[in-house]
C-alpha cells in the first residue's frame, strides 16, 4: 500500500471493505475498475483492457465506462450474477483539499435490483433467506422492487428446494455460523443459475433485526419461531446494507404456513410446463401462456404466483371463482375495467423508488395519472356482487392531496432527467417563477443586444451565442473585423471569425447563468419535497397497487374462461375427481389442423383409486394425464377449467412421473432419476394426493421393470398403504391382469383404428385394457426405413410363435375334470407344479423368488 499513489491506496481501502462487488469507481466522466475487477469487467462486458501507473513498477489493468450509461453497464453485470458496488465523488472537485473524499453510494446484487431496467415486469425478482433449526428449515423471501415479503418453515430438504424452485430467486442467503442444507449451493448453481451469499450473525441477533423492525409480539402471534424470525432478519439486514437511503420498503411480514397451499415439487413443474416450456423455457406453450391475458406487469406477477401456488383452501377458491365468474358473465364491465387497467402504471415498482428516492419526475406524474383513475374504477365496481371484487374495490385509495399536489406542482410532460430543470410547473412557487422570468428575460435581452449592436455597427451577420467555455460572445466575421468598435474585448481568434465580448454582455451573463442554476437547484428542492409526500403516502397507496393487481389477475382468468369455453368446476372436500369433456389447456390452443379430443376422467379413494392405461405411443395418454393435473391445479387456483362439468375434490400435493432424462453431471443415469422420482413420490404422497406416473420400469430390463411397476401399483393402491388417486400410464400390458385382485384398480386405454398396417389415433379414452402396443405401426409413422420395419414384423412375428409353443395345450373339452395336459416324467412334475400356483397370493418378491427357482430346475431339466 505504501507505494501506491494516494489514489489507489484510496480505492484498495474501498475495494478491501467491499471485497465481494466489483467496485465502480468515479474518475471523472467515467466509472474505472482496476486490477482483477477490470480483468473480469473486461471480458464479460467486451471492454477494452488499458492500464494505469499506480505507484507500483507494473501498471495496473484498468478499463470503464462513461457515467452517463452505467446503468446498462451494472444491468449486464447483475444479470450474470455479479454484485456491483458504486463509489461517487462526495466532494466538489473545486472545493476539495488534496484527495476527493469518495464513498460507496449503492450497491447492486441480483437479489435486490429496483431499477426497472433491470428487472422484467412479469416475473418477481426475489431475494431469499435459508436457515436450518431443530424441526426442519426456515425461509424467507422478498422482493425489494415491490417490497413484499414472505416467510415460511418447512419440514425437510426437498421442501426447500422444491420452494426456492417456484420462486426462481435470483440471490439466496444463508448465515456462516449454520450450514445451509446440503447440496443448496449446487442447486442454486446449476438449477436456479442464482447466487449463494452468506452472512454473519447468530440466531439471536438476526431475530433481533426482524423484531426491530416488526415488533417481537406481531411476529411471534403469526406462528412465526425464532428460526423464521431469524430469515426475516436476514433480509431485512441485507436490504438496509444494499440501499443505503435511510428508508427501507418491506411491507408485512406473510407468514405462509404448510397445508394452506397445494404442494407442487420442481419435477412437477417442469412436467406439467407451468409457467415455461421443458424445451426452451418460453412462456408459449405453457399453462401461463394461454392464460395470461393481464393488462398490468403486478396482475401478471400475480397471475404467475397463483399458478406456482394453487390454494388449499376451500373459500379462499370459492370466492376467487366467484369473482371471475361474475367478470365472465359481465362483458362490458369486463372490457371497461381491462381498458382501464391497461393505462395504469406499475405502482408496487414505482412507489418503492419514490421510497429509495430514486423516482423521477415523470414516475410521480404516472403514479397520479393512475390514482386518477382510481374513482373511475370504484364507480364502475360498484355493482359487483362478489365478496372479492368489492373488497378489492374498497381498498382502492385514490389519495387526492397527493394527485393535486403533483398536479400543481409538476408539468404534464416533464423531462428524463430532476438536475436539468424543466419540471416544476409555473405559478407553483414565487421564487420558481422569478427565476424563469429572468432566464426567459435574458433571452430575450440576448436578441436584443444582437439587433442592437447590428445596427451599431453596421455588421450585418454578427451574432451573440453562447458555449460553456466562454460563456456568451459576439462573434464577427474576418471581414468585418475593422467594423468593430473600441468597446469590444477580443476573447477568441478562429480561422473564419473573431470572438469578442462587452461589459454589457458580460453583467447579462452572470444574471442569466446564475438565475439559471438557482433555478435547476430550486426546481430539484421543490420535486423533493412532492417526492417525499409520495413516499408518505406509499403505505396507503400500497394497497391501491395491490387491488389492481388483483383485479387484473381476475379479468385475465375471466377473459381466458370466455375466450377459451372453460366452466366454473365445483371445489369440496371430498376425494371425488370427475371431469366430463376435459381438455388440454395448452394442447388445445396450439392445434391448428385439428380439433382437440375431449376426455372424461373418474378418481375417488374408493373403488376407482388407479386408472391403469395402457395403448400405443403418441395416442394421447401423457396428454390426458397432464390434462388432468392441470385442471385440478387451475380449479385449486380459482380458475374456470377446460371442461364441460368438473368436480374437484380438494388435492394436498401433485406428483408427476414422466418420459426419461438422465442427471450425467449429477452421476445418474435414466433409471437411477426414475427410481429417485419414484421413491420421492412414494415417501410423501398422501391419501389426497394426485399421481401421475408415466412409465415405470422401463429403463432397466424387463422382468425387472415389470416387477417394480407392479409393485408400485400395489403401493400406491393399497388403501392401507397409501391408496391415492392416481393415472398410471404403461407398457406393460401384463398389469392390465391385476383389475379385479387389486382393489380400487380400472383399465382404461386409449383408441385405436387399425386398418392393413396403418393406424388411426382417435384419442379416446375407453374402458378396458389396450389389445396391443402397436410399437411397429408407430414406428413406421415416424419414419423408420421400410427395410427395418419388415424386419421387426418378422422377428415379431418368430417371437411369438416362440411364446405360443411355450404355451401348454388344454385337455379336449369333452374329457371329464378335464386338465391341461402336459407331458410325463420329472418335466410334467414342474409344469404341473407351476400350475398349482395361486399367483394372487404371492408378493412381487415372492413371485420372482419362486420363477427363478422354477427356471433353475427347468434349466436342469
Amino acid at each position: 500500500m505504501d507505494k501506491l499513489t494516494p489514489m489507489m491506496q484510496q480505492y484498495m481501502e474501498i475495494k478491501e471493505r467491499n471485497a465481494d462487488y466489483i467496485l465502480l469507481y468515479r474518475l471523472g466522466d467515467f466509472y474505472e475498475m482496476f486490477f482483477e475487477d477490470a480483468k473480469l469487467a473486461s471480458t464479460e462486458l467486451d471492454l477494452v483492457l488499458t492500464g494505469r501507473d499506480c505507484g507500483m513498477d507494473e501498471r495496473a489493468p484498468m478499463c470503464g465506462v462513461p457515467y452517463h450509461s452505467v446503468d446498462a453497464y451494472i444491468a449486464r453485470l447483475v444479470q450474470k450474477g455479479y454484485k456491483v458496488a458504486v463509489c461517487e465523488q462526495t466532494e466538489d472537485p473545486a472545493l476539495a483539499k488534496g484527495l476527493v473524499r469518495r464513498e460507496i453510494v449503492r450497491l447492486v446484487t441480483p437479489g435486490t435490483v429496483t431499477d426497472d431496467g433491470m428487472l422484467e415486469g412479469s416475473k418477481n425478482n426475489y431475494l431469499a433467506a435459508v436457515l436450518p433449526d431443530e424441526a426442519g428449515f426456515a425461509m424467507a423471501f422478498a422482493d425489494a422492487s415491490t417490497g413484499e415479503l414472505s416467510a415460511m418453515h418447512l419440514s425437510e430438504a426437498g421442501r426447500v428446494e422444491d420452494e426456492l424452485a417456484r420462486l426462481s430467486p435470483r440471490e439466496v442467503l444463508t448465515a456462516a455460523a449454520f450450514p445451509p442444507p446440503q447440496g443448496l449451493a449446487d442447486f442454486c448453481r446449476r438449477q436456479l443459475g442464482a447466487i449463494l451469499t452468506p452472512l454473519g450473525g447468530d440466531k439471536e441477533a438476526l431475530a433481533a433485526a426482524a423484531f426491530g423492525r416488526y415488533g417481537k409480539n406481531e411476529l411471534l402471534d403469526k406462528g412465526m419461531d425464532e428460526a423464521v424470525c431469524a430469515c426475516v432478519g436476514l433480509i431485512v439486514g441485507y436490504l438496509e446494507e444494499t440501499q443505503r437511503t435511510g428508508e427501507l420498503r418491506l411491507g408485512e411480514v406473510r407468514f405462509i404456513r404448510q397445508g394452506k397451499t397445494t404442494g407442487l415439487d420442481l419435477v412437477t413443474r417442469r412436467n406439467l410446463e407451468l409457467t415455461g416450456t421443458i424445451v426452451s423455457g418460453e412462456k408459449r406453450g405453457s399453462l401461463l401462456g394461454v392464460l395470461d391475458h393481464t393488462r398490468t406487469a403486478p396482475g401478471a406477477r400475480l397471475l404467475r404466483a397463483r399458478i406456482e401456488q394453487p390454494l388449499c383452501d376451500i373459500a379462499a377458491i370459492t370466492r376467487r371463482l366467484a369473482a371471475v365468474g361474475e367478470l365472465k358473465d359481465n362483458e362490458r364491465l369486463r372490457e371497461k375495467l381491462r381498458q382501464i387497467l391497461s393505462e395504469v402504471c406499475d405502482l408496487q415498482r414505482l412507489l418503492t423508488k419514490v421510497v429509495y428516492k430514486t423516482g423521477t419526475a415523470r414516475e410521480l406524474v404516472a403514479i397520479s395519472a393512475t390514482l386518477r383513475r382510481v374513482p373511475e374504477l370504484r364507480e364502475l365496481l360498484a355493482p359487483c356482487k362478489s365478496v372479492l371484487i368489492a373488497e378489492q374495490a374498497a381498498a382502492l385509495d385514490a389519495a387526492p392531496e397527493l394527485t393535486a399536489r403533483v398536479g400543481a406542482a409538476i408539468v404534464d410532460d416533464p423531462p428524463l432527467t430532476v438536475r436539468e430543470g424543466g419540471m416544476i410547473r409555473r405559478g407553483y412557487h414565487p421564487e420558481a417563477d422569478r427565476l424563469k422570468d429572468l432566464v426567459d428575460g435574458g433571452r430575450g435581452r440576448l436578441v436584443a443586444i444582437e439587433a442592437g449592436e447590428r445596427e451599431r455597427t453596421e455588421i450585418k451577420n454578427l451574432k451573440v451565442s453562447y458555449n460553456k467555455v466562454f460563456g456568451y460572445y459576439i462573434e464577427v466575421s474576418k471581414g468585418n473585423v475593422s467594423k468593430v468598435p473600441p468597446d469590444y474585448i477580443r476573447k477568441q481568434t478562429l480561422v473564419n471569425c473573431e470572438r469578442y465580448i462587452t461589459p454589457e454582455l458580460k453583467e447579462l451573463e452572470g444574471e442569466v447563468l446564475s438565475a439559471g442554476d438557482r433555478l435547476k437547484a430550486l426546481e430539484y428542492e421543490l420535486f423533493s419535497e412532492v417526492r417525499d409526500m409520495a413516499a408518505t403516502c406509499a403505505a396507503r397507496i400500497v394497497g391501491t397497487a395491490e387491488a389492481l393487481a388483483e383485479l387484473d389477475c381476475t379479468a385475465a382468468l375471466a377473459e381466458a374462461a370466455q375466450r377459451h369455453r372453460y366452466c366454473e368446476p365445483e371445489v369440496d372436500m371430498g376425494d371425488l375427481i370427475e371431469i366430463k369433456e376435459g381438455r388440454h389447456p395448452v394442447v388445445e390452443r396450439l392445434l391448428t389442423d385439428a380439433l382437440f379430443v375431449p376426455n372424461d376422467t373418474h378418481l375417488d379413494c374408493k373403488g376407482g383409486r388407479m386408472a391403469i392405461i395402457t395403448g400405443p405411443n403418441m395416442a394421447g395418454k401423457s396428454t390426458y394425464m397432464r390434462q388432468t393435473a392441470l385442471i385440478v391445479l387451475m380449479a385449486q387456483m380459482g380458475s374456470f377449467v377446460p371442461a364441460q362439468y368438473a368436480r374437484i375434490g380438494l388435492v394436498d400435493r401433485i406428483f408427476t412421473r414422466v418420459g426419461a432424462a438422465d442427471n450425467i453431471a449429477g452421476g445418474q443415469s435414466t433409471f437411477m432419476m426414475e427410481m429417485s422420482e419414484t421413491a420421492h413420490i412414494l415417501k410423501n404422497a398422501t391419501k389426497r394426493s394426485l399421481i401421475i406416473f408415466d412409465e415405470i420400469g422401463r429403463g432397466t430390463s424387463t422382468f425387472d421393470g415389470m416387477s417394480i411397476a407392479r409393485a408400485v401399483v400395489e403401493y400406491v393402491a393399497d388403501s392401507k398403504l397409501l391408496g391415492a388417486r392416481t393415472l398410471f400410464a404403461t407398457h406393460y400390458h401384463e398389469l392390465t391382469a391385476l383389475e379385479g385382485e387389486v382393489d380400487g384398480l380400472v383399465n382404461y386405454n386409449i383408441a385405436v383404428k387399425k386398418r392393413g398396417d396403418d393406424i388411426t389415433f382417435l384419442r379416446k379414452i375407453v374402458r378396458g385394457a389396450a389389445d396391443d402396443s402397436y410399437g411397429i405401426e408407430v414406428a413406421k409413422l415416424a419414419g423408420v426405413p421400410e427395410p427395418v420395419i419388415r424386419c421387426a414384423k418378422r422377428v415379431l412375428s418368430e417371437l411369438e410363435s416362440e411364446k405360443q409353443r411355450a404355451v401348454p395345450r388344454a385337455a379336449p373339452e369333452d374329457e371329464p375334470d378335464a386338465q391341461l395336459s402336459f407331458s410325463a416324467g420329472p418335466a410334467g412334475a414342474l409344469c404341473t407344479e407351476l400350475a398349482a400356483i395361486d399367483v394372487s397370493t404371492l408378493t412381487p418378491l415372492e413371485a420372482l423368488n419362486r420363477l427363478y427357482e422354477l427356471q433353475q430346475r427347468a434349466n436342469k431339466l
